[in-house]
């Protein structure tokens, strides 16, 4: 029985998470559940699933849920505290990072501080601080398994490989909704045709990403730390048929592609069950309908996201963590309609030159350049507001 802590189990990954959970009782059991606000959706998981904590983002939340869940003996925690206490319940093996945003960092890091094995949907905490995360994942002999689907196949291509022997890795990427988009329409572009996404579903903080390019730029970095790899070293390919979820090459020029229905619980459950596989009995691709597959470079014009993301991932040191404090910032405020689709890259290349890099960052430095970055990319929402 391995026992979980799920931090940001209201959210898409959260909930698939559950979903696994609920279908191997026998392999699985929750212990803590944290999210932010959704206390609506927390409530059920709690009576469905009975952790031993929950956790929410404020005191005023936590009332809230306390009101809907009174008979139950989960405690009710709130804030940074109670997040950092759900990563590192004394029975949990492992945590599944998936809160959204930067703010999944603090809690990842303790928990690995407290030896638990990650299995990693929080993107950004590599983003961030990935040099110092590995560091302190080999310290505690923490395993970090990925969750994204693009990194899951990664980690299933090279697994068994001698490390000298890999040339490459190829993300591939659907294209998002505006693919075929003339650049000259990108400034109609509203919130709601960006969160259409073409295949995956996902929340909307990552399908505007996605929309951008810049989900594949955050993965190319993400990429980087977990398989120590060099950015020149990253390809990205668009791919709108997302059954190849990537791709590795070798020295003797082999590819090997990890392929499959896009479904996040296959790689959710790959990292849960690592080694092992759960019997899912998921359906396969069907090829011959597919009839065939392709592939092509991405418009580096068109999204420019992607370009500042490789930048940010050769250069390192803190300007990743400004690139994702910066695309925060710029993506909540293009959902609030402060500002249009074509001033996220602006915004947040605008940050980027402002900031000055500071090399070899600790914890307590990430975070305070995070802040500094959207303090000074809100005030580039008033200048470049509609």
């Amino acid at each position: 029985m391995k026992h979980l802590t799920i931090l940001g189990s209201t959210g898409s990954i959260g909930k698939n998470v559950l979903d696994i959970v609920s279908r191997f009782p026998e392999a699985y059991s929750v212990k803590a559940l944290a999210a932010a606000t959704n206390v609506a959706l927390l409530a059920e998981q709690i009576e469905r699933f009975h952790p031993e904590i929950a956790v929410v983002l404020d005191e005023k939340h936590a009332e809230a849920l306390k009101a809907k869940v009174k008979k139950s003996r989960t405690r009710i925690l709130a804030g940074e505290e109670g997040y950092a206490e759900a990563a590192t319940h004394p029975e949990v093996q492992m945590v599944v990072s998936a809160i959204v945003g930067a703010a999944g960092l603090i809690p990842t890091v303790a928990a690995i501080r407290a030896g638990k094995d990650i299995a990693l949907a929080n993107k950004e905490t590599l983003v961030t601080a990935g040099d110092l995360v590995m560091d302190l994942a080999r310290e505690y002999k923490v395993r970090i398994l990925p969750v994204d689907s693009e990194h899951s196949a990664i980690f299933q291509c090279i697994e068994g490989q001698r490390k000298n022997a890999l040339a490459k890795v190829m993300l591939t990427a659907s294209g998002g909704p505006f693919r075929t988009t003339p650049a000259s329409e990108f400034a109609a572009i509203t919130p709601e045709k960006a969160l259409a996404h073409p295949t995956w579903s996902m929340g909307r903080k990552i399908s505007i990403d996605s929309a951008t390019l810049m989900n594949k730029g955050l993965e190319v970095i993400e990429a980087r730390h977990l398989f120590d790899i060099s950015a020149d070293r990253i390809e990205v390919l668009v791919h709108p048929q997302s059954i190849v979820h990537s791709m590795a090459s070798f020295h003797d020029g082999t590819v090997l592609a990890q392929i499959g229905i896009p479904d996040m619980r296959g790689a959710i459950a790959y990292a849960l069950s690592w080694p092992e596989r759960l019997p899912l009995a998921m359906p396969v691709p069907d090829f011959t309908a597919l009839g065939s597959l392709t592939f092509e470079a991405p418009d580096r014009e068109k999204f420019p996201c992607l370009d500042l993301a490789y930048e940010a991932c050769r250069v390192g040191h803190t300007l990743p963590a400004v690139l994702n404090a910066a695309n925060e910032t710029a993506v909540m405020a293009f959902l609030d309609k402060k500002i249009p689709f074509t001033a996220i890259p602006r915004m947040i290349e605008m940050t980027m030159e402002q900031h000055e890099l500071e090399k070899k960052p600790d914890l307590s430095d990430i975070i305070r350049v995070d802040a500094w970055a959207r303090t000074c990319s809100e005030q580039l929402v008033i200048r470049l507001a509609r």
